[in-house]
């Protein structure tokens, strides 16, 4: 049954139970009198006591009024449902056709108003992560090709050196795993990013110190090795969320830290509460960053210079993945960019003492 049928039946079945009711009112409260003779006694007859009474006269008009009522409730259903067969309508070619067009609304602010700037910011979500998505997905192709290209190139000048030692096919051996390992970690943060996109499940509680403590103890020889100074301030942080990716996140905020460095530098992760939030914030010196382009770092793949990047070997994905995984948990990420360079980065969690 359409809505259109159901409008219409439950408007006709309201005006029959109206009707019923009205005729049960008269039938039981209405009476008649009459005087019998001079000085005889009142006698109080009923208006529907004999067969011969208006009853069939009012059950005919009541069928007739129910079938018109039918019809009055299909046209009026027809009328106000019109601007739901509408935006449906539109909505359908514009799913199909171009996400990019909008359904035109009235200037009344009633509820299908109100329902078509609801599809209007859906369409506008879905147009966005239909570009994203796109743009992941080019920008993915274009990441995972370089390295496999790489590889390719390194062996067919490899194979076809005729003087190719065992030296020279051992060195092109370990560069073609150091390539290898890069494409494994490349993957590994799609996959983070993937599933920190999707959400999380189950929340458990967990400490930002301790996730932080475990992220940081591998990082601390590759700091070492580039000639920059870890420190930690790691103090309790009680939330809830998923411990797996929200090391996840701290190590990608520590990790960026080291990698966009300068010799000499600087890396501080320090967690806490404040105003009854648990926080892990990552300081760091580095390259400057301009202020207006600290957003754009937190989309995938963005990053500041091909020197750098090849310097440091980074995908672009750490900010992101931070990014997706803090919106999974309902936290704020703030980025800063530091004066004399490098940047402030702060997560802020839901603190499970709330």
């Amino acid at each position: 049954m359409t809505v259109r049928l159901r409008f219409a039946l439950l408007y006709s079945g309201a005006f029959l139970l109206t009707g019923l009711l009205v005729l049960s009112v008269a039938f039981l409260t209405v009476s008649s009198t009459q005087q019998v003779g001079s000085a005889g006694p009142v006698v109080v007859r009923h208006p529907f006591a004999e067969a011969s009474g208006p009853i069939p006269e009012v059950v005919a008009s009541l069928a007739v009024l129910v079938v018109l009522s039918v019809a009055f409730g299909w046209l009026l259903a027809s009328r106000l449902l019109r601007p739901v067969r509408v935006i449906t309508a539109a909505a359908r070619d514009i799913s199909v056709s171009n996400l990019s067009r909008r359904l035109r609304l009235s200037r009344r602010d009633d509820e299908f108003t109100r329902l078509g700037e609801t599809l209007n910011d859906l369409f506008a979500r879905l147009e966005a992560s239909f570009q994203a998505q796109r743009h992941f997905v080019a920008n993915a192709s274009h990441e995972l090709r370089t390295p496999l290209t790489a590889e390719r190139t390194l062996l067919q000048v490899t194979l076809a050196d005729p003087e190719a030692d065992a030296a020279t096919l051992r060195e092109a051996c370990e560069q073609v795993l150091a390539l290898g390992m890069r494409t494994e970690r490349l993957i590994d943060a799609f996959l983070t990013l993937a599933t920190g996109e999707r959400g999380i499940e189950r929340r458990e509680p967990c400490d930002l110190a301790d996730l932080a403590a475990r992220a940081v103890q591998p990082l601390a020889e590759v700091a070492a090795s580039r000639n920059i100074r870890l420190h930690t301030k790691l103090d309790p942080a009680p939330t809830d969320g998923d411990p797996r990716l929200v090391e996840s996140l701290i190590a990608n905020l520590a990790d960026n830290a080291l990698c966009y460095n300068v010799p000499g530098g600087w890396a501080e992760i320090s967690t806490g509460t404040r105003g009854g939030r648990a926080v892990v914030s990552v300081r760091n010196t580095g390259p400057a960053v301009p202020p207006g382009e600290v957003g754009r770092l937190l989309q995938p793949f963005q990053r500041l210079g091909t020197e750098r990047v090849q310097r440091t070997g980074g995908h672009g994905l750490g900010l992101a993945i931070v990014l997706a995984i803090a919106d999974a948990h309902g936290a704020s990420v703030t980025a800063r960019a530091r004066e004399g360079g490098g940047l402030d980065n702060a997560v802020s969690f839901r603190s499970e003492e709330r």
